[in-house]
């Protein structure tokens, strides 16, 4: 018998090494489709008829009326990654049958230049293609939460090119089937399966894009800084402060969801693409998720008014809950990232005006904070991080995760975490 469980474990490691190959490879061609769709739209179109001012107004709108009709016509959809999650919990499955819906779906407000990341759309996809495997496939061992964990874990790996991150959200991800409607398998079975998918999707993903070209470029390293004795005395105040713009980006949430609920279909999403494309033409800043954003940022902060980088963070987070909640879906983490750096950038040099030193560690600390409230997960946080902060700060980032994390417990302790 052991020899029999020792063998179908062997089968299962390799049949995910399998799935994380073609999951890599389907997040590989996704990536591409979006970055070809974004060049021709907002580099090679604008530039041949000379950028007019207009253009953003008329582009983001016909997206909006886009994407409206193709939600109102296939669905609602992408799904934010809770809901993903909460749909395989109560079902023990996700409509695999609509994944080229799910793709295109994901792909279109990217696209259209919509502020938000690509992490929940591509969540969709990944379980919707674990959960066919789960289904369909005789040589796989029946395990809807296990597919789902490795669909999950393999999209947050790639997409932010964080490989501890995309672990650790699996590991620490509890809402997913109960036992009693899956295959059990040991914990380490679960860590190595993860590992293993996860480096199998990464593999494929840079061998793509050394054969045809990267795909994304993620977000820039920060330089290197050491925190002095007047940074470590800001920490409280920048967790605050980060804590604060958590809660603001909860808060904005829970109204355009009601102001969502009082617009009919169709015309929210034409709605929303008007205002963004209204406010993106004269602050091109706020649009898309906020990769290249943030390379400019980390090289040209300091030419900035402190007071316009605290305003253009809560800004962000406001249009990327409209577009979210109006139907430009897709993730949020991208765009919660560049605002919590702009935050820390806006006050550190608020705070120490001569010495732009400081701004690394202040972004860093912000972030984590911001991150933590909703996400309440500080190792993941923390790994995330790693993505582009120096690793000698992840004791200040994970214990501003920590803290920012149990403010989010005590005042909600029992609400589901994204």
């Amino acid at each position: 018998m052991k020899k029999t469980n020792m063998i179908n474990k062997q089968k299962l490691l390799l049949f995910c090494v399998i799935l994380g190959a073609v999951s890599g490879a389907v997040l590989w061609l996704f990536l591409k489709i979006v970055q070809i769709g974004t060049e021709f739209l907002w580099d090679r179109l604008p530039g041949a008829i000379d950028s007019p001012v207009w253009y953003p107004i008329v582009i983001c709108t016909i997206g909006g009326a886009v994407i409206g009709l193709f939600r109102n016509q296939f669905g609602d959809y992408p799904q934010t990654m809770k809901t993903v999650l909460g749909t395989v919990k109560k079902t023990g499955t996700y409509p695999y049958h609509k994944i080229v819906v799910l793709l295109i779906a994901a792909a279109l407000p990217l696209i259209f230049g919509s502020s938000v990341g690509p992490e929940a759309g591509m969540v969709g996809v990944l379980v919707a293609l674990g959960c066919w495997v789960n289904e369909n496939i005789k040589f796989a061992k029946k395990n809807a939460a296990l597919y789902s964990k490795v669909g999950m874990a393999v999209s947050l790996s790639v997409l932010f090119s964080s490989p501890l991150f995309g672990f650790f959200s699996a590991v620490e991800n509890e809402d997913m089937p109960s036992a009693e409607q899956t295959e059990e398998l040991d914990q380490n079975s679960k860590l190595l399966i993860y590992g293993v998918s996860i480096v199998s999707a990464l593999g494929i993903l840079t061998l793509l894009n050394h054969l045809m070209g990267n795909v994304s470029e993620g977000f820039p390293s920060f330089e290197r800084a050491q925190p002095n004795r007047w940074d470590l005395a800001m920490v409280i105040v920048y967790i605050i402060c980060g804590i604060l713009l958590g809660l603001f980006f909860e808060k904005s949430e829970e109204f355009f969801e009601k102001v969502s609920q009082n617009i009919p279909p169709v015309f929210r999403e034409i709605l929303a693409g008007f205002i963004l494309g209204c406010i993106t033409a004269y602050l091109p800043v706020v649009r898309f998720s906020g990769e290249s954003q943030m390379a400019v940022l980390i090289t040209d902060y300091a030419k900035y008014a402190p007071l316009a980088m605290i305003g253009i963070a809560f800004l962000k987070v406001l249009i990327t809950n409209m577009c979210i909640q109006l139907g430009l879906k897709g993730g949020h983490f991208f765009p919660v990232i560049f605002s919590a750096v702009c935050l820390g950038y806006g006050i550190s040099l608020l705070v120490f005006p001569m010495d732009s030193a400081h701004a690394t560690f202040a972004a860093a600390i912000t972030t984590a904070a911001t991150l933590s409230v909703s996400l309440k997960k500080p190792l993941a946080v923390t790994c995330l991080l790693f993505l582009c902060f120096p690793v000698q700060m992840g004791l200040w980032i994970f214990l501003a995760a920590i803290l920012a994390g149990q403010v989010r417990k005590n005042n909600h302790p029992q609400e589901d975490i994204r």
